[in-house]
């Protein structure tokens, strides 16, 4: 079986810092990659300040924090993905911006190079079709905050061979993470059960059933939810939900997926949740 000693990890942005360093803390090489060095450092000043936070709270020692530093280095260029074993790439929630990614990495990557992505709902199929090396495409989905959330699914394309799925749960299970397999479909596992619930409950705030208050502590107390619908869209990102709502509805083409206008017009007035300061709720 291959084995993975170096990653690139292409986006620096909440997830890829959250991935590098989960995966420099279980000792694998990574390089971070973002398009400016300025997003870079954001993502490594990021990491430094998680890594400060477990030493505070005694999950990891000193030593540990220094060996995970000293596992990454940065990069803005794609030609750093020439001696990787693995790619992870979790660049914006975005078809074409993906799809570019893929086609210039396939070009540089060894040949021998497993080729994966974060999306949350993009067919791996379809990214993997921009490639020349469609047995070692497959989707690595993690969740947020990737340290706290134990999950990864691991979504496989139509043409994703045996041994890359064997190699990328070993992958997953290495970062302390439970895998599942999911075949390629709209949503995947997590989000076409879950965006559409959170869809659901912007319905009902705009047909004013219930206020955003009432909606989220009803899901709480009455499905022992510990976050509510409302405040877990604002923290996952509006815009994020609406892309995989509008993947979902063009994907079945079914109109139980159709968004709900109101998440239409939040996005439209850039009130896109806690990274904004404002969404369902205030967070000035």
């Amino acid at each position: 079986m291959m084995e993975i000693k170096k990653v690139l990890v292409v986006g620096a942005g909440q997830m890829g810092n959250g991935i590098a360093q989960s995966f420099a803390q279980a000792g694998y090489d990574v390089v971070l990659n973002d398009i400016k060095q300025e997003f870079v450092d954001r993502g490594f000043a990021k990491i430094k300040a998680n890594l400060a936070r477990q030493v505070e709270k005694g999950r990891i020692d000193q030593e540990q924090e220094a060996a995970t530093l000293a596992h990454l280095s940065s990069s803005t260029s794609y030609a750093d993905a020439a001696d990787v074993d693995l790619v992870v790439e979790a660049a914006t929630e975005n078809e074409q911006i993906k799809l570019d990614i893929f086609r210039q990495l396939d070009e540089i990557a060894p040949k021998s190079a497993i080729l994966s992505s974060n999306t949350s709902s993009i067919s791996i199929t379809k990214i993997t079709s921009v490639t020349k090396r469609h047995g070692q495409v497959i989707g690595l989905h993690f969740f947020n905050p990737v340290q706290a959330m134990k999950l990864v699914e691991l979504n496989v394309g139509l043409t994703t061979d045996e041994e890359t799925v064997k190699v990328m749960k070993k992958v997953g299970e290495s970062l302390g993470k439970t895998v599942i397999l999911s075949k390629d479909s709209p949503g995947f596992v997590v989000n076409r059960i879950l965006t559409p619930m959170i869809n659901e409950a912007v319905m009902a705030l705009e047909s004013g059933i219930a206020s955003a208050d009432e909606i989220d502590e009803a899901m709480k107390l009455g499905a022992n939810f510990p976050m509510g619908p409302l405040q877990l869209a604002d923290f996952i990102g509006l815009d994020v939900l609406l892309s995989i709502m509008k993947t979902l509805y063009n994907g079945f083409s079914d109109s139980k997926y159709r968004p709900a206008p109101l998440l239409t017009k939040y996005v439209e007035a850039g009130m896109l949740g806690r990274k904004t300061g404002q969404g369902f709720y205030s967070y000035e």
